[in-house]
């Protein structure tokens, strides 16, 4: 899963690179969704609250997308 994460982060990271909103928020939010999950952070629970910030953001702003493209 770390793996898949780390993935993840590189997809979004190309994507805003390239200028790509829409993939980015959507590579970006099941990334801040492992890393808040995953027993890793459980020594540095900060992350756990800013990933699930992140995760908050990246659902508005797919949410802001969906309801202004349609």
């Amino acid at each position: 899963m770390k793996r898949f994460a780390v993935l993840l982060g590189i997809g979004s990271t190309v994507c805003v690179v390239q200028g790509w909103t829409l993939a980015a928020m959507l590579f970006s939010l099941p990334f801040c969704v492992i890393w808040a999950y995953c027993g890793w952070l459980r020594t540095e629970p900060q992350l756990k609250w800013l990933n699930l910030m992140f995760a908050a953001l990246y659902i508005y702003g797919l949410a802001r997308h969906i309801w202004w493209t349609n």
